[in-house]
């Protein structure tokens, strides 16, 4: 175990965005800052940085998410997000996630989610 509060800051302006990458899905303008590795070596935190008209397709979170609104403006199953914004999601709940002007979101989720879709359910994480 770590010793000191020094080892669990992150300073992210040292971190490159690095664009989100899962297969068989467009994440094309999607991008990803990891904060913390669980003891799976998941990140389920992380900053999220969507440009100008990307999207994330339908998905379930089946153990629920939080969302915060650092920059820009997101919609959410039609509800506009903007900059100060706070979401939490419930276990199982569905939605797609689109930014029409581009945004960073804070984003926290305790499972991967599932893509929803007619040739695609399987488990993957953002």
């Amino acid at each position: 175990m770590k010793s000191s509060i020094k080892d669990y800051i992150v300073d992210t302006s040292t971190i490159e965005w690095q664009p989100l990458l899962e297969s068989g899905i467009n994440t094309n303008g999607i991008f990803v800052k990891p904060l913390r590795k669980d003891q799976h070596g998941r990140s389920p935190s992380i900053l999220l940085k969507f440009e100008a008209g990307a999207s994330y397709p339908y998905h379930n979170h089946p153990a629920g998410e939080e969302l915060f609104v650092l920059e820009g403006t997101c919609s959410i199953e039609g509800a506009i997000l903007n900059q100060g914004t706070y979401l939490y999601t419930p276990p199982g709940f569905k939605h797609s996630v689109t930014s029409e002007k581009g945004c960073i979101l804070l984003f926290i989720v305790p499972e991967e989610v599932e893509i929803s879709g007619e040739d695609y359910q399987s488990k993957n994480h953002i």
